[in-house]
């Protein structure tokens, strides 16, 4: 990004939700000039808006054509009933949209000088007594997996060159700035109901 703080495009795919929003909302404030692609239309925002389906490459791509910096925050929700076929939307949703944007990347005359890439603490599976890092192993189970091939697809899709962060957030919360608060409503109507307490060690499996 640009060290003066001003004017330096930024791509955020899948930016019509919350972390989206916040991030996009800061960015601006920050003198910024931020494009959203997403499937959906944004709330109206100090932004633009570029359509694209998150699978493949469209007019959307010439705005990462001397972008600043690109950030991938694209996939479906895992807020929902984990059937099979969820599973795999969640799963390919994040695989797609991050393998779509590096085809894009590559094409561009100036690429983006940095891509960040949302992940999952969850890669780690729940090892219970553990302090994990970079380094510590891959966990079992779904968000594992998912966390393991979104990370490959980006190693995959990255163009060389371009230097890629790689974000391993847990559940976020946080005021609502038009796109929800997070993980917080459903956080709030649990404890509202009661059951907000400790009830265990934390270490009870």
């Amino acid at each position: 990004m640009h060290e003066d703080g001003s004017r330096g495009r930024v791509v955020i795919a899948g930016g019509s939700g919350f972390l989206g929003v916040s991030l996009a909302h800061h960015l601006a404030g920050a003198g910024r000039e931020v494009v959203l692609l997403s499937r959906t239309t944004p709330i109206a925002g100090p932004w633009r808006r570029a359509v694209w389906d998150a699978r493949t490459v469209g007019e959307w791509a010439r705005e990462l054509d001397g972008a600043a910096a690109l950030v991938n925050l694209a996939g479906r929700t895992v807020d929902c009933v984990k059937t099979p076929d969820h599973r795999d939307e969640i799963l390919r949703s994040r695989v797609e949209s991050t393998l779509a944007l590096g085809e894009a990347a590559r094409a561009a005359a100036s690429r983006p000088a940095v891509w960040v890439q949302m992940s999952t603490a969850h890669i780690y599976g729940d090892p219970p007594t553990l302090v994990c890092d970079e380094g510590s192993a891959i966990g079992e189970g779904l968000a594992p997996l998912v966390g393991e091939r979104w990370e490959r697809a980006l190693s995959e899709a990255a163009p060389e060159g371009v230097r890629t962060v790689v974000l391993r957030t847990s559940f976020v919360i946080g005021r609502d700035r038009g796109a929800g608060g997070g993980a917080l409503g459903r956080l709030r109507r649990v404890v509202g109901r009661g059951p907000g307490g400790r009830v265990g060690s934390g270490r009870q499996g």
